[in-house]
């Protein structure tokens, strides 16, 4: 299964295919006894999907062969022990991908000529992913978090580590000249090298950075760091060396004040752009937009989804088995967005329910 959704996979995966492009969305399960009776769902959604093929009369003999085939090859890769949220299975002709996801998707079967990513878009989006330097006198780890789970990094010359022995302690304690951990120059050389090291991982991977240590540590970064001294202060010690959990729970109160406070900055823009009439709302009105390129930041509720079809350059409701719906327009508004260079963000259910769960800030 892939690990992880960089903007150049998702560019990938939002492509025209040749139809059929099967999609099947699972919800899954991370714990016992849920997780109990994953595998069955996944087998009787991937039966669906080929009762589907088998039913449609655009997809031959041949494609729905190889199709079926793809799908049986991406369920052979599935690995629901490490499952997380969620879990989408693509499979198209010549090809097929696996991706986990850490939230919860809809159980769905879509037959299209693309793969449906909103869910991967909504996960990617809903990531909002940190770097967290945690440091102490003798080690310096880095933790790659994001609201749902935290992990140590362990590349790019991370952990550092180095000894507190001093060779020179005796003399010094003679002469009354030992300064204290936190002021000698082995430590500022140590925790200078943490911020070159930092550095370099943020200009490869740009994303906040907090720093987290005791008091005098994080005096010193301010004094000697680069990156560093622009964090954001977490005044808690002992994290250096973990766990994971303890990490989550350090960073929990930060990242959910950082959610509200990136939620509220969305919504006044969006009530800015209405004030200065560069505002669009339902789904209807934002198409519009989108299909002119003139969407600037989109917004969308988090489940929000609608069958329409096109009645002469308007999207009216319609049912699955309308041969001209699109089953999903949100997902296609959406890949719209991203073609184009706009922002997009997925929001908490209900959030834009006197929009119509969705709405957007235009260029123009």
């Amino acid at each position: 299964m892939h690990p992880s959704l960089t903007p150049e996979a998702l560019a990938e995966l939002r492509k025209t295919r040749t139809y059929p492009a099967v999609t099947v969305l699972l919800p899954t399960h991370r714990r016992e006894p849920d997780n109990a009776q994953d595998p069955v769902r996944l087998r009787n959604l991937v039966a669906e999907a080929k009762e589907r093929l088998n039913a449609d009369p655009a997809v031959t003999k041949e494609q729905r062969a190889e199709v079926a085939g793809q799908l049986d090859r991406a369920v052979a890769d599935v690995d629901l022990v490490h499952a997380e949220d969620g879990l989408a299975v693509f499979a198209a002709p010549g090809e097929h991908q696996v991706w986990s996801i850490a939230r919860t998707v809809p159980s769905r079967v879509v037959l299209s000529d693309t793969f449906l990513t909103r869910n991967l878009v909504a996960a990617r989006a809903a990531e909002r992913p940190y770097w967290l330097l945690a440091v102490s006198a003798d080690r310096v780890t880095l933790w790659d978090g994001t609201p749902e789970r935290v992990g140590e990094h362990t590349a790019d010359g991370f952990p550092l580590t180095r000894s507190l022995d001093d060779p020179d302690a005796e003399r010094k304690e003679r002469i009354g000249d030992l300064p204290s951990t936190f002021r000698n120059e082995r430590t500022r050389t140590f925790l200078r090298a943490a911020d070159q090291a930092v550095s370099a991982v943020l200009d490869a991977h740009p994303r906040p950075l907090f720093v987290a240590g005791e008091a005098a540590a994080l005096s010193l970064l301010d004094d000697i760091g680069t990156v560093t001294k622009k964090a954001t202060r977490v005044p808690h010690g002992g994290l250096a060396d973990g766990p994971a959990d303890a990490v989550g729970q350090a960073m929990a109160p930060l990242v959910a004040d950082r959610e509200k406070a990136e939620l509220d900055a969305l919504l006044k823009e969006l009530d800015t752009a209405r004030g200065r009439r560069q505002f669009a709302a339902g789904l209807d009105e934002v198409w519009q937009n989108v299909t002119a390129d003139r969407v600037r930041l989109l917004a969308v509720d988090d489940t929000f989804r609608q069958t329409v079809r096109d009645d002469g350059g308007h999207l009216v409701p319609a049912t699955a088995d309308d041969l001209d719906a699109v089953e999903d327009i949100v997902d296609e508004i959406v890949e719209r967005a991203l073609d184009t260079g706009a922002q997009v963000r997925f929001v908490p259910e209900g959030t834009l329910t006197e929009q119509g769960g969705i709405a957007c800030a235009l260029r123009y």
